[in-house]
């Protein structure tokens, strides 16, 4: 590749790059708009039952007024979500209409993965300790194989670290693929 392909891969690169921080600039206001109406709307309620609540004959108007301002808020509410794209689990909306704390979904989530990190763990450290096991064992039977597969072992381990300075391999086996424009 030349110098002019190089440069022009380089643009194109910038280039995506930088859209892709305008498009989550945008995001980001996007859902800045929703929040600022949501609260918006919070307020407007809050004054809907506070003239309700207080209702007589003289507060008709204003109350009229509020429900105009709650229904012209909410319908830009909904014209503004609409650029936001936001995915709520199911389960986290039925805690809610459960009257529940939506963090309890969140904690319960987590609490999950490291539950399941910790079984994972097990069996790994398990894998690991039948390994040593049946080593042991093999070695007090086999002695001669047992250390030629360790040999062998040790030249395919610094076969392997020779291997990835020479093809940019990542850790886990990966090779880094360098993408041409």
């Amino acid at each position: 590749m030349d110098a002019s392909q190089n440069a022009i891969g380089g643009t194109v690169s910038n280039q995506t790059n930088d859209a892709a921080a305008v498009a989550a600039d945008e995001a980001k206001q996007n859902l800045n708009q929703v929040i600022n109406s949501i609260q918006k709307t919070l307020v407007l309620l809050h004054q809907l039952y506070l003239t309700v609540s207080s209702f007589n004959a003289a507060s008709q108007l204003p109350l009229l007024q509020r429900l105009n301002s709650l229904v012209t808020e909410l319908d830009n509410m909904a014209k503004l979500s609409e650029k936001c794209e936001i995915e709520v689990p199911m389960e986290v909306l039925n805690l809610i209409d459960d009257g529940k704390n939506p963090d309890e979904f969140t904690r319960d989530v987590i609490n999950n993965c490291i539950a399941k990190n910790q079984v994972t763990k097990g069996k790994t450290d398990a894998f690991k300790s039948l390994r040593k096991h049946l080593l042991e064992e093999l070695e007090q039977t086999f002695p001669d194989e047992i250390e030629a597969y360790r040999e062998i072992r040790a030249s395919s381990a610094a076969e392997s670290k020779r291997l990835p300075q020479s093809q940019n391999m990542l850790p886990n086996g990966d090779v880094k693929v360098k993408s041409e424009l």
